[in-house]
């Protein structure tokens, strides 16, 4: 098995299935309180939310700048391969600092993780 450095040990894994509207700030400031994901893996139609080039209407949330906060305060991204391929998702469409990962480095990451949310 290839070493692709995910170093999850004593982080937390957040794999995330499905892009939904983020909490609220109360519920989002209770989610930072218990622990702050160091890794986060996106599967399913949230591997979307990594594309580059997102242009959202004024007051409406915006995905990619969201997992850009995530990746400047060191967190990692990574998206399940073969759901990018099922939705037609390139490489050189996914916006820096998240990259395309397989489902034998996120069981690699949850068996290194201290804890793990999955929702």
């Amino acid at each position: 098995m290839r070493d692709r450095s995910v170093e999850a040990t004593g982080a937390v894994l957040a794999a995330i299935a499905g892009p939904t509207p983020p909490p609220d700030g109360k519920e989002a400031r209770r989610f930072r309180s218990w622990f702050e994901p160091s890794l986060f893996f996106l599967m399913g139609d949230a591997v979307s939310t990594a594309k580059g080039g997102q242009q959202t209407p004024n007051g409406h949330y915006n995905l990619e700048r969201m997992l850009k906060g995530l990746v400047n305060r060191g967190g990692k991204v990574l998206l399940c391969g073969t759901c990018m391929d099922a939705r037609g998702l390139r490489d050189t469409d996914i916006q820096e600092g998240c990259r395309r990962s397989s489902l034998d480095e996120l069981t690699e990451a949850t068996m290194a993780a201290d804890r793990g949310l999955v929702f």
